[in-house]
C-alpha cells in the first residue's frame, strides 16, 4: 500500500513554527515547539530540543519558563558507549537566551539545588552487549551509597516449588486441578532481583515462555500457575504458599480463573469470595456479569451497546437459570444464539422502565430485564432535555442539528442514573461551545432540584471564571457560587477568588513559586495564613511552615526521610518516612512520630514523643502491629495519654482471629490476651463473631454494637443496624452517595452541597472549597491545614477581630484513629471529613467511597475490588499496611504520597470518580499487563503500516475519571468498564479507512484510554470548577460520562496531563516542573506550572483523550509520520490533524489509548523495545 507525503510542505510548516524566535542556534539540529495560550500568542510556552549528530537529545530548553522568566534547561550526557547513565534534573538559568543553546547549562545548578552537586540520578550498566542495568541512584548526596541494585541469574535447585495444573472442560469452560510436583530443577527459571535502597529484595522467576512463576519478596512467596493453554489459572498468595493447597485453602486464600474456548475469562473466584461469572455477546463484549450475592436471586448486571461499542444503557436481568457454572453456560448459549446484531440504536419512541423513558431500541438480549440502571446519550439530546442556553459567558453553544456545520455528533450529550434503592433518577446534560469544549451543564437531581454550571474558558481551554447555580428542591431559593482564576505567563495559578451569592468575593489563595515551579508560598484567606512549603532535591515535600518556630502561624509540619532529628531513629532511603514533627498554636507543644517498618515496608511501630516537653510524654500515642504473611494484622497494641501520672496507658492489646484456623483473610473475632481486660478508652473486644456475606462484605460487628449490615448490588453498605438505631444510605447506580438517614438526622449529598434535615427542618450546611469549605450556617469560610496524606489537621476561620481562630484540631495514630485527651475544640459536627479527608460515620468508620475503613482495627469492612492488582496482600489490608507513606483515594487503590516516578511498573490500574460528598467512587476495574500493552502498540503499528489485520482488546462501560491530591500534586485515574476485543482490518484505500466508522467509539467509549498507571499524574481542568497544580480540588468530573454527579461542576473539558515520560521523568524528578514538549515530539507542550508534561486533548473528538496528544504523538513520530499526524490531536481547542473524523478515531483510540494506558515512562519503554531503538 503506497503512501506519499509532501516533504516540502512539512518542512515549510515546521519553518513557520519557529520563525518568530530569533535566538535559536541554527548550527545545531533542533526541534522547536510553541504553544499559544491566547489568541495573539503573546502568552505562550516555548521549548527547544537540541540534538547531536547522532540524533540524541543534547539539551532541552524551556524558554522563559521559570516564574521570573528565566530559561529552564535539561542537559544530557552520554558515555563512550553512547549510554545516558546520568539523568539531570532541570536547571534554572540566570536569564534567558531566547532559545539559544547553553555552553554550560549546569553552572547555575546551585541556585536551585544549593550545595548538593548530585542533582542527577545515575545508573550503572554492565559493559557488555545488552548493557544490563546493575544499579540506579536517586538524585541527592544523601543517596550516595544507597542505590537500587539489580541482579540476574537462574534458580537453584529446591529454590522454587513446582505445581502441575491439570485442565479439563466443564460447562464450556476450563476446569483445573492443581497438585504439587516437587521443585524446579536448577537453571530451569530465569531470575531477576531488585534490592531497594534499604536492602529489601524482590525476586521474580520466569519460565521459558516468559511467564512469571514466582515473585518472592523477602521471605514471602506468591506463585502464579498456568493451565495447559498458557492462561493464568491460579495465584497463590504467601499465606497459601506455605500450606498444602487443599480445596479450602484455594477457596479462602487463592485467586482462581477459568476461560472459554475463545480464551475469554468467564469465571473467577477471589479469596474468601464466591464465584463470579461473565457472559459475552457475539462481538466479544461483556454482556452480563454476576457475583455471588446477585446469584442468590439469579440476577445479572447487563450492558447494552450501540454499533460503535458505546454503553447506552445498563440494568438488572433476572434469569431462569440458577447461580453457577451451568447457569452461566446456559446464558452464554442464549447470547450466542441471538439472531440480531446485539447493538441497540436510538429510537424516538423508546421504551419506559422504572419511571423513565429510554430513547433506544430494546432488541438485543436480554430484552426482558428487571430494571434499568443507567442510560447514556450521544450525538443528540433526548426529548426531555432542558432548554439549552444559547450562550455561556458570551460563547455560543452548539446543538444537535446535523444540518449545522458544527454540532454534537460524536459527543456525549446526556446521562441518566437511577437510584439503586428507588426509582428516582439523576439526569445530566452537557453544553458545548463551537470548539466542542464543555462549557456548561445542567443536572437534575433525584429530589427535583438542579445544579447548573457555566465556565469561561480562554483560548487554551483554561478556566477564567466559573459559576454554579444550585437548588436542592425545585422550589428552593437558588444558591450561586462564582470562582475567578488568575494565572501567570505560563498558566501557573496565581490567585483564586470565591463568591457565595452576592456576598463579597473571598481571595481563597495567592500562590508564589520557586524557580523550579514548586509552590513555595501560599497566602490563604486573603493572607489570613501565610504558608511556606519546602522540598528536598527529589521534589518530595518536606515542610509546611516550620514547626520549630511557628512565628504566628497556626500549624507547622515536617517530614523526614533520610535525616531524622531523633538520633536513635533509622534513616530510610526507599521512600518510607522515618519521622514526622509537628506543632500547632493551640498549645505550642512540639510533637513527633518515629516509624519502624519490616522488610515488606509494613509499619511495625509508630513511636510518639514530645522531645522538648519538660514533662516526660514519650510513648503516649504509640501503635505496635504484627502481621501474618498475607498482611493481615495479628496483634495491635495502642497507647494513650494516661488518666493520671506520666506513664503511657495501654488502651488496646488486641488479638486478631481469622476464619479457617487463621488460614483466611476474613476476620472472625477480636480477643484479648489471657488476663487482659478491655480499657474504656480502647476497642471493646468482646470476642463476638464477625459475619460476612458471599461477596466478602462484613455483615456484623457486635463488638461495636453493629448487629447487621446490608449491601446493595455495588457492595456498598445500604443499611446498618446499630444499638443506637438504623443508618440507611441511598446511592445512585454509579456508586454516588446521595443520602444518609440516621436516627437523629438525614444528610443529602448533592453535587458538593451538603444538607442536613433534623426535626423536619432542612438547612444547607456547607460546600467544599479549594482551601476548606464555606459554612452556610455560620456564613464563614473555614480553612484547613492538611498534612502529606491529606489528613485534615487544623481548621480555622477569620474571627470578628480579623485574625485567625482555630476551630478544630485533629492528630492521628498511624492507622488513623484520632488522638484524644488534648487540644479538644468544639469543631463543626456537620463537617466530619477527617483522616485522608474522608467523612467519619456514626459507626466511627470512615467512608472512602467504595469501602468503609475501621481505623481502630486498621482494616476495611469488605474486599478490595482491585484485589487482583495486589494479589500478594490481603484484600482487607489498609494501604498495604503502610499508612504513613500510602493513602487510598476511594477505598480501592493504594497510592504513595511521594513522587513515584522512580517506579517503572508496567501494570496499569484504573481508579475513581469523586461523589457529591467529596468521596471518590467508581464502577468496574480491569488492568492491562506488559504483554497486552506490547500487543496493542503492535496492532496499531500494523494497521498504520497497512499490514493486514490485527486484534486488540479494549474496555467499555461507564467510564469515570477524577483526581486526588498528595504532596501538592494532583493525581488522576480512570475506569472504562468491561473488556472487549476489536479486529482491525486494512482493506481498500488508506489504512485509516478502517477507523473512519469508529470516530464515535474512539470519542466516548474509550474516553481516552483504558486506565492510568498508578504513577501517572494528571491535572484536570474542569469546565465547572478546576483543579490546579497546587493539588487543590475544586470540582471533579469527566466529559466521557456526561453526567454531573461529581461535586460541583462540569464534565472535564480538558485534561492537562502531567505524566512523567520515560527517562525524561527521571531527569525531572520533582514536583512542579514541566518537561519540554520537544522531548516527545509534537502534541505535547511544556507546562511551566505543573509537575511533568502537560498534554491537552480536546474533547471535541477525543472526549477526554487523556494524554493522547502526549504519548500518542510521541509514538506516532517514532513509528510512522501519518499515524503521528493522526494521533497528534489539537494542542488546544478542538479537532485533530488530519481531519476531524480521523482525529476522533485515531486521536481518540490510538492516541487516547496509548496516552491513557502507558502514561509516559511505560509508553516510551514499550515503544522503544518494539521498534528496537535505543531509549533516548
Amino acid at each position: 500500500m503506497k503512501k506519499s507525503f509532501n516533504i516540502f510542505s512539512l518542512l515549510f510548516v515546521a519553518g513557520l513554527s519557529y520563525a518568530q524566535t530569533t535566538g535559536l542556534s541554527t548550527d545545531h539540529n533542533f526541534i522547536y515547539t510553541k504553544n499559544c495560550l491566547n489568541e495573539d500568542c503573546s502568552r505562550k510556552t516555548e521549548a527547544v530540543q537540541y540534538s547531536d549528530g547522532l540524533g540524541r537529545a543534547k539539551q532541552v530548553i524551556s524558554i522563559k519558563a521559570s516564574p521570573s522568566g528565566k530559561d529552564i534547561v535539561i542537559p544530557s550526557e552520554y558515555d563512550s558507549f553512547g549510554r545516558q547513565l546520568r539523568s539531570y534534573l532541570p536547571v534554572p538559568q540566570t536569564g534567558t537566551q531566547n532559545g539559544a543553546i547553553y555552553t554550560d547549562p549546569k553552572a547555575n545548578a546551585a541556585q536551585a539545588y544549593g550545595s548538593d552537586p548530585y542533582f542527577y540520578s545515575e545508573s550503572v550498566q554492565e559493559n557488555a552487549p545488552g548493557g544490563k542495568l546493575l544499579s540506579q541512584r536517586k538524585p541527592g548526596s544523601d543517596y550516595l551509597g544507597h542505590s537500587v541494585q539489580y541482579g540476574y541469574g537462574v534458580n537453584a535447585a529446591d529454590e522454587v516449588k513446582k505445581y502441575t495444573v491439570t485442565t479439563s472442560w466443564l460447562n464450556g469452560a476450563t476446569s483445573n486441578v492443581v497438585t504439587p510436583a516437587g521443585n524446579y530443577g536448577a537453571g530451569e527459571l530465569m531470575k531477576t532481583s531488585v534490592t531497594d535502597e534499604d536492602g529489601h529484595q524482590t525476586t521474580e522467576y520466569k519460565n521459558g515462555k516468559g511467564q512469571t512463576v514466582l515473585v518472592k519478596k523477602q521471605n514471602t512467596e506468591t506463585y502464579y500457575l498456568y493451565n495447559k493453554y498458557g492462561q493464568l489459572a491460579y495465584v497463590i498468595p504467601p499465606l497459601a504458599a506455605s500450606q498444602p493447597l487443599t480445596g479450602t485453602v484455594l477457596d479462602e486464600l487463592c485467586y482462581q480463573y477459568r476461560y472459554d474456548s475463545r480464551s475469554r475469562q468467564v469465571e473467577k473466584k477471589l479469596p474468601g469470595k464466591g464465584w463470579e461469572y461473565i457472559v459475552y455477546d457475539t462481538q466479544d463484549r461483556v454482556l452480563m456479569t454476576q457475583d455471588a450475592n446477585m446469584g442468590a436471586s439469579r440476577q445479572w448486571l447487563f450492558t447494552k451497546y450501540d454499533r460503535f461499542g458505546r454503553t447506552v444503557y445498563t440494568g438488572i436481568f433476572t434469569s431462569a437459570q440458577n447461580y453457577g457454572s451451568e447457569g452461566r453456560q446456559a446464558e452464554q448459549n442464549t447470547a450466542n444464539a441471538a439472531a440480531v446484531s446485539q447493538n441497540e440504536s436510538r429510537n424516538p419512541g423508546g421504551f419506559s422502565a422504572n419511571g423513565v423513558t429510554a430513547y433506544y431500541t430494546n432488541s438485543a438480549y436480554p430484552t426482558a430485564f428487571t430494571r434499568i440502571l443507567s442510560i447514556n446519550y450521544f450525538d443528540t439530546y433526548p426529548a426531555e432535555t432542558p432548554a439549552r442556553p444559547s450562550q455561556v459567558f458570551g460563547k455560543n453553544t452548539i446543538g444537535d442539528n446535523p444540518a449545522m456545520a458544527v454540532n454534537t455528533k460524536n459527543l456525549p450529550t446526556a446521562s441518566y442514573v437511577k437510584n439503586i434503592e428507588e426509582d428516582n433518577w439523576t439526569k445530566s446534560y452537557i453544553w458545548y461551545d463551537e470548539k466542542a469544549r464543555a462549557i456548561g451543564s445542567h443536572s437534575v437531581n433525584h429530589l427535583g432540584g438542579y445544579t447548573k454550571t457555566e465556565s469561561e474558558l480562554d483560548f487554551s481551554g483554561t478556566p477564567q471564571k466559573t459559576k454554579v447555580y444550585h437548588k436542592r428542591l425545585s422550589s428552593d431559593t437558588e444558591t450561586i457560587i462564582t470562582q475567578i482564576y488568575e494565572y501567570d505567563s505560563q498558566n501557573r495559578l496565581k490567585k483564586q477568588w470565591h463568591q457565595v451569592n452576592s456576598q463579597p468575593q473571598e481571595l481563597l489563595s495567592e500562590n508564589t513559586y520557586n524557580e523550579l515551579s514548586q509552590l513555595s508560598n501560599k497566602k490563604v484567606g486573603n493572607n489570613l495564613q501565610n504558608i511556606d512549603y519546602a522540598y528536598n532535591i527529589r521534589g518530595w515535600m518536606t515542610r509546611i511552615n516550620d514547626p520549630s518556630g511557628l512565628n504566628g502561624k497556626l500549624f507547622g509540619y515536617e517530614v523526614k526521610y533520610t535525616d531524622p532529628l531523633n538520633t536513635s531513629a533509622s534513616a530510610k532511603y526507599n521512600g518510607n518516612i522515618t519521622e514526622v514533627n509537628w506543632k500547632t498554636s493551640t498549645d505550642g507543644v512540639y510533637r513527633r512520630y518515629n516509624y519502624t517498618y519490616d522488610a515488606l515496608n509494613r509499619l511495625l511501630q509508630g513511636t510518639y514523643s514530645e522531645p522538648y516537653n519538660s514533662v516526660t510524654s514519650n510513648n503516649y500515642f504509640n501503635e505496635n502491629i504484627s502481621y501474618d504473611s498475607n498482611g493481615n494484622i495479628k496483634t495491635l497494641k495502642r497507647f494513650s495519654r494516661p488518666s493520671s501520672g506520666t506513664i503511657a496507658e495501654k488502651i488496646d492489646d488486641l488479638v486478631y482471629n481469622y476464619e479457617n484456623s487463621n488460614l483466611s483473610n476474613r476476620l472472625a473475632s477480636i480477643s484479648l490476651p489471657a488476663g487482659v481486660a478491655n480499657n474504656a478508652s480502647g476497642y471493646n473486644a468482646l470476642g463476638y463473631t464477625i459475619g460476612y456475606d458471599a461477596n466478602g462484605n462484613m455483615t456484623s460487628q457486635q463488638d461495636k454494637g453493629i448487629s447487621a449490615i446490608q449491601y446493595n448490588l455495588l457492595n456498598l453498605a445500604s443499611v446498618m443496624t446499630t444499638a443506637q438505631g438504623t443508618i440507611s444510605y441511598t446511592y445512585a447506580a454509579d456508586g454516588t452517595k446521595l443520602r444518609k438517614a440516621a436516627t437523629s438526622k438525614t444528610v443529602d449529598y448533592l453535587d458538593g452541597f451538603q444538607y442536613e434535615t433534623s426535626q423536619s427542618t432542612t438547612s444547607l450546611q456547607f460546600i467544599p472549597t479549594a482551601e476548606g469549605y464555606f459554612d452556610f450556617v455560620k456564613n464563614k469560610y473555614i480553612y484547613s491545614y492538611k498534612d502529606h496524606l491529606g489528613n485534615v489537621r487544623l481548621s480555622y476561620f477569620r474571627n470578628t477581630n480579623g485574625s485567625a481562630e482555630v476551630l478544630e484540631e485533629n492528630n492521628y495514630y498511624p492507622f488513623g484513629l484520632k488522638h484524644e485527651g488534648y487540644n479538644a475544640l468544639a469543631g463543626n459536627n456537620s463537617y466530619q471529613y477527617k483522616y485522608n479527608g474522608k467523612e467519619l460515620q456514626e459507626t466511627k468508620m470512615l467512608d472512602y467511597g467504595w469501602r468503609q475503613y475501621m481505623p481502630e482495627l486498621g482494616r476495611w469492612n469488605g474486599m478490595d475490588q482491585l484485589a487482583e492488582t495486589y494479589n500478594s496482600v490481603s484484600p482487607f489490608a489498609y494501604v498495604g499496611n503502610n499508612p504513613i507513606d500510602m493513602f487510598d483515594p476511594d477505598g480501592r487503590l493504594t497510592q504513595a504520597q511521594t513522587d513515584y516516578i522512580w517506579n517503572n511498573s508496567g501494570q496499569g490500574v484504573t481508579s475513581w470518580s469523586f461523589n457529591n460528598d467529596g468521596s471518590p467512587k467508581l464502577n468496574s476495574f480491569n488492568y492491562m499487563n506488559d504483554s497486552d500493552s506490547q500487543s496493542l502498540i503492535k496492532s496499531f503499528y500494523a494497521a498504520a503500516s497497512g499490514e493486514g489485520s490485527s486484534t486488540i482488546h479494549y474496555w467499555t462501560g461507564n467510564s469515570t475519571a477524577t483526581a486526588y491530591t498528595s504532596n501538592n500534586e494532583l493525581f488522576g485515574d480512570h475506569n472504562f468498564g468491561t473488556l472487549h476485543q476489536l479486529t482491525i482490518k486494512i482493506e481498500n484505500g488508506t489504512p485509516f479507512d478502517a477507523y473512519k466508522n469508529w470516530a464515535d467509539w474512539g470519542s466516548t467509549t474509550l474516553g481516552g484510554g483504558f486506565k492510568y498507571i498508578s504513577e501517572q499524574r494528571t491535572a484536570l481542568y474542569n469546565s465547572g470548577y478546576w483543579i490546579d497544580n497546587l493539588g487543590q480540588m475544586r470540582s471533579i468530573t469527566y466529559a466521557g460520562r456526561g453526567r454531573g454527579s461529581s461535586l460541583i461542576g462540569l464534565r472535564s473539558d480538558y485534561l492537562r496531563n502531567t505524566v512523567m515520560l520515560g527517562k525524561y521523568a527521571k531527569r525531572a524528578g520533582y514536583v512542579g516542573y514541566a518537561i519540554s514538549a520537544a522531548q516527545i515530539s509534537y502534541g505535547v507542550y511544556k507546562d511551566g506550572g505543573k509537575f511533568g508534561v502537560r498534554a491537552q486533548v480536546a474533547t471535541a473528538n477525543v472526549a477526554g483523550g487523556m494524554a493522547g496528544a502526549a504519548v500518542g504523538a510521541w509514538l506516532g513520530a517514532k513509528i510512522l509520520a501519518p499515524i503521528g499526524g493522526a494521533i497528534g490531536v489539537a494542542f488546544f481547542g478542538v479537532g485533530a490533524a488530519p481531519g476531524a473524523a480521523i482525529g476522533g478515531a485515531i486521536g481518540g483510540i490510538v492516541g487516547g489509548i496509548l496516552g491513557g494506558v502507558y502514561g509516559g515512562d511505560y509508553a516510551e519503554g514499550v515503544a522503544s523495545r518494539i521498534l528496537n531503538k535505543p531509549d533516548y
